[in-house]
């Protein structure tokens, strides 16, 4: 699988936000029309959007299905969604309406048989989102420490037969100070015998970052969100890269 550079639209209430270090606090708005900057990345090359309702993923209803129905009817290329998918019925919703793949995060942690059975329904089309506070992954929204490493996270979806999982560590999001190089090499030894996709998210704040990530053996791909609405990446820059890989 070719290393991917992605593009990140974050939905709350409706619009294209940022947040920082996942604090709900401090949230910046960049765009009123999810749908116009879907088109946007697609049209400067993306090859794949990552969606994620951040509502959702803290409160556990999805309140931007209506964004995200109009990102589907804007674009062609793949899109994967997160957050507040937290049952089957969800799962199945958003496979049927055109998300290429979805991906669970609390209720991996919650309800972890529902990712086994997702994962049997659709083959390769659920992915797991390991969401890291020192080590643990965070769940509702990063708002609570699960308690549970990284790791043993990984293995155990791995298992269950994701075909992706991305990794944040959460302390650097939204930072432009490099994401986290050590712990995305430390989960991908970690999987040695695996065959999902290991991608990166989080604290991308150059091209070089991008250049960082796409030289980590293994590693799938690399999710770019505030560095790109914020100018400090050039997608079509980025995606130079993507295609040397």
């Amino acid at each position: 699988m070719p290393f991917e550079v992605i593009p990140a639209i974050d939905l709350r209430g409706g619009h294209c936000v940022r947040l920082f270090q996942g604090d709900y606090a401090r949230e910046t708005v960049y765009s009123d029309d999810p749908a116009a900057m879907a088109r946007h990345w697609r049209d400067l090359g993306a090859t794949r959007l990552h969606v994620v309702d951040l509502d959702g993923a803290r409160g556990g209803e999805q309140v931007n299905a209506e964004a995200v129905r109009a990102i589907l009817a804007a674009i062609d290329i793949p899109v994967e969604l997160g957050g507040g998918v937290r049952d089957l019925d969800t799962v199945s919703r958003w496979l049927d309406a055109g998300v290429e793949r979805v991906y669970l995060g609390t209720a991996a942690i919650t309800d972890p048989a529902l990712v086994a059975e997702a994962c049997a329904r659709y083959p390769g089309r659920v992915a797991a989102a390991a969401d890291a506070r020192d080590g643990r992954i965070a769940v509702h929204g990063w708002e609570q420490d699960s308690g549970q490493t990284v790791i043993d996270f990984a293995r155990r979806v791995v298992a269950d037969g994701v075909v992706a999982i991305s990794y944040t560590n959460v302390a650097l999001d939204g930072t432009f100070e490099g994401p986290d190089i050590i712990g995305v090499q430390a989960l991908i030894e970690a999987l040695t015998d695996i065959s999902a996709q290991v991608i990166l998210a989080g604290g991308v704040g150059s091209v070089a970052d991008v250049r960082r990530a796409a030289a980590v053996p293994g590693l799938a791909g690399v999710i770019i969100g505030r560095a790109l609405y914020e100018g400090r990446v050039d997608l079509t820059e980025a995606l130079t890269v993507q295609r040397q890989t």
